[in-house]
Formats: C-alpha cells, structure tokens, sequence
C-alpha cells in the first residue's frame, strides 16, 4: 500500500483506529500528505477521535510538524476538539508555540469552549477579550435568523440617510409583505432594499434574495469605510464579499467557514474561530456594527427602491 491511499480516508474513517492501524501496517506513510495537502495527524486532529490522534502521533517524525502554517494542536483547538487536543499534548506537542499571527493553540483555546484547556499561563489581551465577548454576546442575538436565500451588506460609520443618499434610493412608503416578495420574485422585488441603522453604522438587508450583495451597493456605501455583503446561497452556500473604501478586496468568501489564510492578521484569525458556522454575525463583526437583535436582517427600519442601474458593474 503507497502513500495515496491516505486519500481514500473518507471523514468518518479517521476516527476509525482499525482502519487507521490496518493502513499503517500496510505501508501508509503517518508524515506523507494526503491528497497533496494536509498531513494524516492533522486531519485526524481535524476531524478523527483521540485515540487515533494519540496512535498517529506516537508515529509521526514530528508532532508539532507544521501544516499551513498550523500544528496539529493548533487545528484540535480551532476545531473544539478537546480530547484530540489533550492527545496531542500528552505526546509532547507545545500548546504555546507561536503561530497564525501570534495565536498559539493556548492562547486561541483561552477564547473557545474550553478556555481551561491547558495550564499555561497564555493570557489574553484586553481588546481580544471584548472581542470574545462581543462575539457571545452578537451570537445569542441573533440566533433566531434563518438566513438562507437572504442578502445583506453590513456598513461601518455611516447611519441609514447617508446609505440611502450614497445609493441614489428613494424611500417606498407601502407596506413591503416579504412572504409575498418570496413568492414572486422579479426584477422590481431585487431592487427592494431593508435599511437599519445599528451601532457602529448601518445593515442594508433583503430578506429574500440577493439585491443587498450586489457589488455596485458594497462599492457605493464603502466610501472613506468598510463593508461585508453577503449572499446566503440557497444551493451554493454563504457567498461574501469584502470592501473598502470602493475597492473589493476580498470576493467569493465564505464567512461563517472557521478556516483562514495561514498569512492572515491576528484580528481576522481570531474572528474566524469565534464566528465560525455564524456567517451572518461574521460579517457584522467584520464591519464592526452591532445590531442588538435580529430586526435589521428580518424587519428593516426602512424599505428603499434602488434606481435603474447596472448593479452588478465591479467598480463605482
């Protein structure tokens, strides 16, 4: 057996240890990559059990082999995988080895679940830990959303009049039904914005499609700050966008997703782990507003009608 067969592992195998033992027998190599990317003890600590952690690790050349700028500690941690993270420490792995930023495992699990996870003295600076804070607090808030099919651009610094005067809308005085406008979409509906101011600036909404990700509307509102629009993709997933101050810096995201770039800021690193799965809380933190529940994304402050215009043009 070669190396490649690692990449026959499907996900639930790396938590079986027969078939993890049966490979190694056979000849799989414990520190080859699997399919060109990603070691086996880092996937295991990704998604496997501890006791094939554990097995993996007492193989391996090295337990704190980085991967993608990670150790396998690291990845157990930003997983909430405590007992693979425990595994790994009592084979040797450091929890405070320096990486992503500055984040080593101790200090990242210090924000997690389970913040007691080692005994390492790994503190936390004051700006970090309000961010912890904001972050459960921002979560519990907006619980209740079921984002699927919906658009929103969050905007830093600016309240709703300005968002309106920056996007050339007109108010739209008739009472807007969102039931009615998932039922006949069309390209009036599209052009159908929720406007809501929130501490820290404003969210630009649509319940029921993709009008408040369209880029020109990102492209417009972010002049002299910073925003994140979102399309929860029915059929694709969370499609995010990140602008400033009229430049798109950042296309086809997936907010929400837990994974970073191994050369990403400390700042971005850290919002990845704590919104992960919340994409919708990701791209209020992103921009800094703070909606205090979940109306901005459900019953916007205000509705305004977009004029004609080539919306989907990449540059303002």
């Amino acid at each position: 057996m070669t190396d490649v067969d690692w990449s026959r592992m499907g996900w639930h195998a790396w938590s079986d240890l027969g078939e993890v033992r049966a490979r190694l027998a056979a000849g799989a190599d414990p520190n080859t990559l699997v399919r060109g990317h990603g070691r086996p003890l880092h996937h295991a600590a990704r998604q496997g059990s501890a006791e094939v952690v554990a097995e993996l690790a007492r193989l391996v050349d090295d337990v704190d082999a980085v991967d993608d700028g990670r150790t396998a500690l690291w990845v157990a941690v930003n997983e909430d995988k405590p007992d693979n993270a425990r595994a790994l420490v009592a084979a040797g792995a450091d929890p405070e080895r320096p990486m992503m930023a500055g984040w080593s495992p101790a200090r990242l699990s210090l924000t997690g679940s389970t913040p007691d996870l080692f005994d390492t003295g790994a503190t936390l600076t004051a700006e970090e830990a309000d961010a912890v804070t904001e972050a459960r607090r921002l979560t519990g808030a907006l619980a209740e959303i079921d984002g699927d099919g919906m658009s929103l651009c969050c905007v830093a610094g600016i309240d709703s009049a300005e968002a309106m005067r920056r996007l050339d809308a007109t108010a739209v005085d008739d009472e807007v039904d969102g039931e009615d406008m998932w039922d006949s979409l069309d390209d009036d509906s599209i052009m159908l914005l929720g406007v809501t101011d929130v501490p820290g600036g404003c969210v630009v909404s649509q319940p029921w499609a993709y009008g408040a990700s369209m880029p020109l509307v990102a492209l417009l509102l972010s002049a002299g700050t910073v925003c994140y629009g979102m399309y929860a993709n029915p059929k694709s997933g969370n499609q995010g966008e990140s602008v400033h101050d009229g430049v798109i810096t950042g296309s086809d995201l997936h907010p929400g997703g837990g994974w970073c770039e191994a050369d990403a800021p400390a700042a971005e690193v850290l919002r990845t782990f704590l919104y992960r799965d919340h994409a919708i809380e990701y791209c209020c933190a992103y921009a800094g507003v703070r909606p205090a529940d979940a109306r901005p994304f459900t019953e916007p402050d205000r509705w305004v009608r977009l004029p004609a215009r080539n919306w989907w043009a990449v540059s303002p």
